[in-house]
């Protein structure tokens, strides 16, 4: 018999942007693998090729793309608001079981369907943990947003503990709380000898990163260090400039040690990455990155650069220290499948179905 609270077709929103967007297709790829369609309501920018690519190898999969700010923009609330509208009207037209928001200020709306709002990552714990300080008041329209946000939804999911207890120490105590880790797939690249460098990834001018610590210590290393995204203003790190997925994946491939030393980074989906393609992992040495790495990971305090530069000098000299951590960090890597995301997924949804039954019944 068919559990009626088990969705068949859910609507999902991601920006184009940043990592949610990785986050949203490998999720909706082990969804259609178990029989549930995503309709998939982009924002921020349009779609690259790339990604129109990505988007056209989940079978079931349907976008409906639109180019409307997002809510840490600057000034986006008359783009909110009409974001809104439209994500209303693509619930009428298609009248899904389950609404998937991964943003936080649509979680208000009126939705006739069950609701679950994911927690990536929010301004607040950003600035606190990148400035030491609370965001200032120019922030406080954005934070009512999301505390109404998260407060509307019938499930609030994050990636870890630490970014649950982060949404409830900024906007108050949550409704029913998941933690869900993120997955990801082994890009499918030739088997690759692992060369002598250090490489980086991502949002490479965003200070939560830290990737300045890099830049800063990289003269002092025996091997070049690389960093993957568009150019920050580098003056030791070697830039790629922007990669798609497939030749990020080769360059992990090649790479021995991934070094990301963040002071703020609610789950990782790069560390995940670079540790499918067998790296060592250096991370910041944060409640989040500890909770997913446990001991499959070198951690250094994001702002000890010597202890940075001292963690990647060890690992350069010591080759069988680097074996080992890196099968440590790919067997971890691997028990973060997509389909185990998506296991999580359904039983999010059917738990936000009950929920809502209970709330209206």
């Amino acid at each position: 018999m068919v559990d009626p609270h088990l969705p068949a077709r859910v609507l999902m929103t991601a920006d184009t942007i940043g990592g949610v967007w990785t986050y949203a297709i490998e999720l909706a790829r082990a969804l259609d693998r178990n029989g549930v369609q995503v309709l998939l309501a982009t924002m921020g920018q349009p779609l690259s090729p790339d990604q129109w690519e990505d988007a056209r190898s989940v079978p079931g999969l349907r976008i409906f793309e639109s180019d409307f700010k997002l809510e840490w923009m600057d000034a986006p609330w008359e783009d909110v608001r009409r974001s809104g509208e439209w994500l209303l009207d693509l619930e009428a037209d298609n009248r899904p079981d389950c609404v998937h928001l991964n943003t936080f200020a649509h979680g208000s709306l009126p939705w006739r369907a069950a609701t679950v709002v994911v927690g990536h990552s929010c301004v607040l714990s950003w600035w606190r943990a990148v400035k030491g300080e609370p965001a200032p008041q120019d922030w406080n329209r954005y934070a009512q947003a999301v505390g109404c946000g998260l407060s509307g939804a019938d499930v609030v999911v994050a990636p870890t503990k630490a970014m649950l207890a982060a949404l409830e120490s900024h906007y108050g105590r949550l409704p029913v709380c998941y933690v869900i880790r993120n997955g990801s797939s082994p890009v499918p690249v030739a088997p690759q000898v692992k060369e002598k460098f250090i490489l980086t990834a991502g949002r490479l001018w965003d200070e939560a990163k830290n990737l300045s610590a890099l830049d800063g210590i990289a003269p002092d290393l025996r091997w070049p260090v690389y960093a993957a995204g568009a150019a920050a203003g580098f003056k030791n790190v070697r830039t790629l400039g922007w990669q798609t997925r497939s030749c990020l994946a080769s360059w992990m491939g090649r790479a021995a040690i991934y070094a990301l030393p963040a002071r703020y980074e609610p789950f990782g989906l790069s560390a995940l990455e670079a540790a499918l393609a067998g790296c060592v992992l250096v991370l910041g040495d944060i409640p989040s990155l500890r909770e997913i790495w446990g001991a499959a990971a070198v951690y250094v305090p994001p702002d000890d650069r010597e202890k940075l530069r001292g963690a990647l000098h060890e690992l350069i000299r010591d080759s069988s220290q680097r074996l080992e951590l890196a099968a440590l960090a790919r067997a971890r890597a691997l028990t973060y499948s997509p389909q185990r995301m998506a296991d999580g997924y359904m039983k999010a949804y059917q738990l936000a179905r009950c929920v809502r039954d209970s709330r209206s019944g």
